[in-house]
């Protein structure tokens, strides 16, 4: 199965899981310290959010999660036929999973990735997570900004 996923910025993470649990009526699939994520069978949609404080609701990055590394691998071949610039990451730790996946830029600057989990992680990006980030800094789920392209 292949879901759109929808990556947010969010300023409070617990008053974000509380409304988006009412909204789509099913509770979060993971949790962790800056991060939590939905798996919403209907719509077919992975919600992701990334607590980053001052840059709440805007979009994060898009995504794709497909069911397998071959179908990853298969669209990196078709964006490379395409003619598409790709960003690979194979057996990469974000997003409290080891993951496959490749990146492409729209012409707007929309980062999508189409991915695929391999298994649970206990880091966000391979390095420890603190519990809470002191207050004015962000909190592990900076990562996944444009620049750092983790996730």
């Amino acid at each position: 199965m292949s879901r759109v996923q929808l990556a947010l910025n969010v300023d409070d993470l617990d008053q974000s899981i509380a409304f988006y649990t009412k909204l789509f009526g099913v509770g979060p699939a993971k949790v962790k310290p800056g991060y939590a994520n939905f798996a919403v069978t209907e719509p077919a949609l992975k919600l992701v959010l990334l607590e980053n404080p001052g840059q709440g609701g805007s979009i994060n990055h898009l995504g794709v999660e497909v069911d397998s590394s071959e179908k990853v691998h298969a669209e990196i071949a078709r964006f490379t036929e395409e003619k598409l610039f790709t960003e690979e990451e194979i057996g990469a730790t974000c997003c409290f999973a080891t993951q496959d996946k490749v990146w492409v830029t729209a012409p707007d600057a929309e980062r999508w990735e189409v991915y695929t989990v391999l298994a649970d992680a206990e880091t966000f990006n391979g390095e420890p997570v603190a519990a809470a980030a002191p207050a004015g800094e962000s909190t592990p789920a900076a990562c996944c900004t444009p620049a750092a392209n983790c996730c």
